[in-house]
């Protein structure tokens, strides 16, 4: 919170405190604003929430750890799936919301155990194909496991998954309160999804401070070094990848329920990177950059397919490249133009071994 108050122009250095307050006042108020756009973004906006927390547990992995992990969807996919067999009529289970989250994030958290024994001597490149790997094998294994007993139905995927049901309140449905005011259930899923973002970055800020957190700041500058000093590297880095897969399988489940459908389509390597670009784009280490950059990555694309048409009509009376196409364009030549001008990110981590005009509010040679 702190950081992100920091990260406001001009009020976060001057005034903290107010700083602080506008953030929070911003993320309730975000639907509100999203609502006079249409539905359609507040929509986006709940899913950017889960990116959000897709973006801190890879942030574990990458920022903190310093392992690099291009298959961080497949433990999203983990939780999913499990929450769709286990809260849906594929099976005829309907268990608890409060059951199947926990159960979801544990298989998760063991699928990045599995993930994280046989890696423990790479690093680099190495590591990031082994990772890669395993994500395509994950995804090809949900497609596949249809026959010859139907468990992930294929293709096809699993429908009619249970919605979240909290104390007997089913948030998919319109909420009154009163006579005449209804809440929509779009509006519910954000703030609920706000309120584990909300969690996920106490628990993180807490476990960045602690013995575990500079472990793996040691692992990652030098890990020969921190074998040196006595640091377990094993078990930090399995630690690493667990705790990192924990949030994935967490965002997986809440986006089963939310979306009420799951396919393999939905966990392609393509999902990877962009968890992956978000958190190099806000800043690698930096848990504001993080949540700010999974914020810009999942709305500007959206914005981009919008204004795309009417752009082009006014310039050039039709429409000369596909949405779809001039979205991913504009996108990558900002990602270029970002690593060219702010490589450490919009929000750089703080770090003593950092060049210091990379460190956010310090001025080069002092």
């Amino acid at each position: 919170m702190n950081e992100l108050a920091l990260a406001i122009p001009w009020l976060g250095k001057r005034n903290p405190a107010a700083a602080r307050g506008v953030v929070i006042l911003l993320a309730f108020v975000a639907p509100l604003i999203a609502m006079l756009f249409g539905k359609t973004w507040v929509r986006i906006l709940d899913f950017a929430m889960l990116y959000v927390m897709l973006a801190i547990g890879l942030n574990l992995v990458v920022g903190f750890a310093g392992l690099l992990d291009l298959g961080y969807i497949a433990f999203y996919a983990v939780g999913a799936y499990a929450f769709a067999l286990l809260a849906s009529p594929h099976f005829d289970l309907h268990l608890p919301f409060w059951l199947v989250l926990p159960l979801g994030a544990g298989f998760a958290a063991l699928a990045g155990i599995i993930l994280g024994l046989p890696t423990l001597r790479l690093r680099g490149d190495y590591l990031a194909i082994v990772t890669l790997g395993f994500g395509e094998i994950v995804r090809i294994f949900m497609n596949n496991l249809n026959q010859p007993i139907n468990i992930t139905n294929g293709p096809q995927g699993i429908n009619m998954i249970d919605p979240l049901v909290l104390f007997g309140w089913d948030v998919s449905k319109p909420l009154k309160i009163g006579e005449e005011i209804t809440v929509n259930s779009l509006f519910q899923y954000y703030y609920i999804f706000l309120a584990f973002v909300a969690l996920s970055v106490v628990l993180v800020q807490r476990l960045q401070v602690s013995r575990v957190g500079r472990a793996w700041a040691a692992i990652r500058d030098d890990e020969l070094a921190a074998k040196a000093i006595g640091i377990n590297t094993r078990n930090m880095k399995l630690l690493a990848f667990s705790l990192g897969a924990t949030f994935g399988g967490v965002s997986g489940g809440l986006f089963a329920a939310f979306q009420g459908f799951v396919s393999p389509e939905s966990f392609s390597l393509m999902e990877s990177i962009a968890v992956l670009t978000m958190i190099v784009f806000g800043g690698m280490g930096n848990l504001a950059g993080v949540i700010v950059g999974a914020l810009a990555l999942t709305a500007l694309p959206e914005v981009l397919r919008y204004v795309a048409i009417p752009v082009q009509q006014a310039l050039f009376d039709k429409v000369i490249l596909d949405p779809e196409v001039l979205r991913m364009l504009l996108l990558s030549l900002a990602m270029i133009f970002m690593m060219l001008l702010r490589p450490a990110g919009l929000i750089p981590a703080y770090s003593r071994y950092s060049r210091p005009e990379l460190v956010v509010g310090k001025e080069a040679g002092k």
